[in-house]
């Protein structure tokens, strides 16, 4: 399974440490976010990793809803608990919840079209910025703080049509971002296919804190920044 080595299991629990996560994030997903460095201050275990470790145990359903409710950070022990209505949630030792998953209609449980699917999924997740969010945000006249920027995955969900196993394609279809004061939603739409036939929507959620007015200087250096920080770690996925 892929995604062994980027978690360690004890009994029931799971446990993810700073280095596992930031490699996920950095060689499945090539996702640079700051909040994903084992040193940062805020570290927190990449929301597309616990998207991935749901699907690799319950399968791929018609219908999926992933909600994050909160930041998992380092070699934080993790359960996976299934209520009688499908809906399963991860949460601590301590039973504080950090993703809620409800789930309906068929379920596809094939290995193969699950990480294919999971593997397209996060990799499209990953490109959030700049592909996705800079042309939102200058469009809207904002930007996150580029000395501390805070972009939170909220949430994403998908409905299929189609649950014949097959070589999913998954593709960016359109963004809109909804600027509240310091705070914008951003989301992020996309369809998917199946040897060039429609099988499937979804959208991803994102929330952005203490926004500021755009600087087309600030965010070219910033964007500059961050090619060269992937570039110097490139991704093997």
């Amino acid at each position: 399974m892929f995604l062994d080595e980027f978690h360690s299991t004890d009994a029931n629990r799971i446990c993810i440490t700073a280095e596992q996560a930031s490699r996920f994030a950095r060689q499945i997903a090539g996702d640079y976010n700051p909040i994903h460095d084992p040193c940062a201050r805020r570290f927190c275990v990449p929301g597309d990793l616990l998207f991935a470790l749901v699907l690799s145990r319950y399968g791929l359903s018609q219908h999926m809803t992933f909600h994050f409710c909160g930041m998992v950070g380092d070699r934080v022990a993790l359960s996976f608990r299934e209520e009688e209505t499908g809906t399963v949630s991860v949460v601590d030792e301590n039973g504080k919840r950090y993703l809620s998953v409800k789930r309906g209609g068929w379920t596809i449980r094939d290995p193969a079209t699950v990480e294919t699917f999971t593997r397209r999924y996060v990799a499209f997740s990953g490109r959030n910025f700049p592909h996705y969010l800079k042309p939102l945000l200058e469009e809207k006249g904002v930007m996150f703080n580029p000395r501390r920027p805070l972009v939170i995955y909220d949430s994403m969900g998908f409905s299929l049509k189609d649950h014949d196993p097959c070589d999913l394609d998954l593709d960016f279809a359109g963004a809109n971002l909804d600027v509240k004061g310091k705070r914008g939603e951003a989301h992020l739409e996309f369809r998917m296919s199946c040897n060039g036939r429609d099988v499937g929507i979804g959208s991803k959620k994102l929330v952005i804190s203490g926004l500021q007015d755009y600087d087309a200087e600030k965010m070219d250096t910033f964007v500059t920044n961050f090619a060269q920080l992937k570039a110097a770690n490139p991704c093997s996925a």
